[in-house]
C-alpha cells in the first residue's frame, strides 16, 4: 500500500513537472510568434538606401575667428543652396554655421551633399556674410569630394580663399563632372559667377 502511494506521489510530481516545461515551451512559442513581426531582415545597401553624399563640399575657417561665413553651391540647372534656400533637387546644406560662440563644436564648418551626381558644371562659392572688422582676414578652405558607385570617397579639388569684406563672394571651383561622376578634364576654374550677391 505504501509502495502504492510513493508511485502514485512520484507520477504527479512528474505531472506536474512536464506541465511546467510545457507551459514554459508554449509561452516561449508564443513570444517568437508576437516577436516575428517586428524582425526586419537587414537590406543590403543598394544606390537607392545608401545615406546622400556623392558630391560633399566641405568649408571650414579657424575657430579662433568667429565670423559668419556662407557655402553656396549650385548643381547644373538647379537654383543655388545655401543658408536661404537649403536644398534643392541635388544638393541639401546640412549645416549653417553662424561662427558664434554656442555651437555645438568649437570649429567653424560648412558641409552640403547631394543625391546622385547629374553631369554638367557645378559651381562652388565662399560668401562673406557677417560684419568683419578692418584688418581682418579669413582663410576659407573649401573640399570637394566625390563618391561614385561601389567607390570610397575620392577628394577631388581643394582650395583656400580669403575674405576680407561683408557681402564678398568668391568663387572656389567652377567644375564640370560626368554622368559617370568624372571630373571633366580642363573644366576646373575659378572664373567669378556670384551666386548671392548678384550675377557677373
Amino acid at each position: 500500500m505504501r509502495g502504492l502511494d510513493h508511485l502514485e506521489e512520484q507520477d504527479s510530481w512528474g505531472t506536474v513537472f512536464r506541465d511546467v516545461i510545457l507551459l514554459a515551451l508554449i509561452g516561449f512559442v508564443a513570444m517568437v510568434i508576437m516577436l516575428l513581426p517586428h524582425i526586419q531582415p537587414v537590406k543590403e545597401q543598394t544606390d537607392e538606401h545608401k545615406a546622400p553624399g556623392n558630391v560633399i563640399i566641405e568649408m571650414h575657417w579657424p575657430a579662433s575667428l568667429p565670423y559668419d561665413v556662407d557655402l553656396w553651391v549650385q548643381a547644373p540647372d538647379e537654383l543655388p543652396v545655401g543658408f536661404w534656400n537649403l536644398g534643392g533637387q541635388t544638393f541639401n546644406l546640412l549645416r549653417d554655421d553662424l561662427g558664434i560662440e554656442g555651437d555645438a563644436t568649437d570649429r567653424n564648418y560648412e558641409v552640403s551633399y547631394s543625391r546622385g551626381i547629374p553631369a554638367g558644371e557645378y559651381i562652388v562659392n565662399a560668401h562673406m556674410y557677417g560684419p568683419l572688422p578692418h584688418g581682418v582676414v579669413i582663410p576659407v578652405n573649401i573640399v570637394v569630394s566625390l563618391k561614385r558607385r561601389y567607390e570610397d570617397t575620392e577628394q577631388i579639388l581643394d582650395t583656400t580663399v580669403e575674405l576680407r569684406r561683408r557681402g564678398q563672394e568668391e568663387t572656389a571651383f567652377r567644375f564640370r563632372l560626368t554622368t559617370e561622376g568624372q571630373l571633366v578634364e580642363g573644366s576646373v576654374s575659378t572664373l567669378c559667377r556670384r551666386l548671392v550677391t548678384g550675377s557677373k
